[in-house]
């Protein structure tokens, strides 16, 4: 039986299969290409590990306002996932990590002392559209995070949508495995504080402005240019001394209908 070994390439951490000596191949490079639902190489990707985010201070944790004009233009479903087929994610386990396929859900696990564990849709590109998914936290606590990743020209530089199990809310753009802050850690109402929990995350992108939702309630908007179209995954990472363990389920992902967004407040 093969055991799962870690190389460092240019700062990031690839999974490298022993007896095998096989380095899993990673996202097909950058490509500028606005489209939705393109199909990129078939290419395989591995599971990726990336530096950890700085999380805030504990504060009062802010309830949601109303959500009616904040998701303009969503309309039919262009993909659902139920995380039934293994060769649709990058999956792979080891010591100190693992992403596998659960019975209806896709579980990402990673040990303390590692960056954060992502695993990205194969085959598929979005550009403009709305995004949710379901994460079910199983251990998790304290500044652990876990989330979306979304338009990702490759496996080292894509937008985060983060949820700590602090009860926080936060957006980062990554670029060379490195973050860049969107948006800081956000006390919220909907997030859920440890483990076990609940709770579905979604993104709405249009253009260069991102809406982030938490169980369907706006949270806050965030703006950037750099990465017009890209893949879309999932991560998690246990930022204390203790594993975490989140199961991701139901992916959905929504055309939008090219209604302008409408202002927006950030709470």
């Amino acid at each position: 039986m093969n055991r799962c070994l870690f190389a460092a390439v240019n700062g990031v951490t690839m999974v490298v299969l022993a007896g095998a000596c096989t380095i899993l191949p990673a996202l097909p490079p950058e490509d500028s290409t606005s489209a939705t639902g393109s199909a990129p190489s078939s290419t395989s990707t591995p599971v990726v590990w990336f530096p950890a985010t700085s999380t805030a201070t504990s504060e009062p944790r802010a309830t949601a306002q109303p959500t009616a004009d904040k998701k303009p233009g969503v309309g039919d479903v262009v993909l659902t996932d139920d995380f039934s087929s293994p060769s649709d994610w990058n999956t792979a386990v080891a010591d100190e990590a693992s992403v596998a396929i659960t019975d209806g859900g896709l579980t990402v696990a990673a040990q303390p002392g590692i960056a954060p564990v992502a695993s990205f849709r194969q085959g598929i590109v979005f550009s403009d559209m709305y995004l949710e998914v379901t994460a079910s936290p199983s251990l998790c606590r304290g500044a652990d995070t876990y989330g979306l990743a979304f338009r990702a020209p490759n496996n080292v530089a894509y937008y985060r949508y983060a949820v700590a199990c602090d009860g926080t809310a936060s957006a980062n753009r990554i670029s060379l495995g490195s973050p860049r802050v969107l948006q800081p850690p956000t006390p919220s109402a909907d997030a859920p504080v440890g483990a076990p929990g609940e709770v579905r995350l979604g993104v709405w992108a249009w253009h260069d402005e991102f809406r982030f939702f938490l169980n369907g309630r706006y949270q806050f908007t965030a703006t950037d240019v750099s990465y017009p179209s890209g893949g879309i995954g999932v991560f998690a990472y246990a930022a204390g001394d203790t594993p975490v363990t989140v199961t991701f389920s139901a992916l959905s992902v929504y055309r939008l209908e090219g209604a302008p967004p409408v202002p927006t407040a950030t709470p």
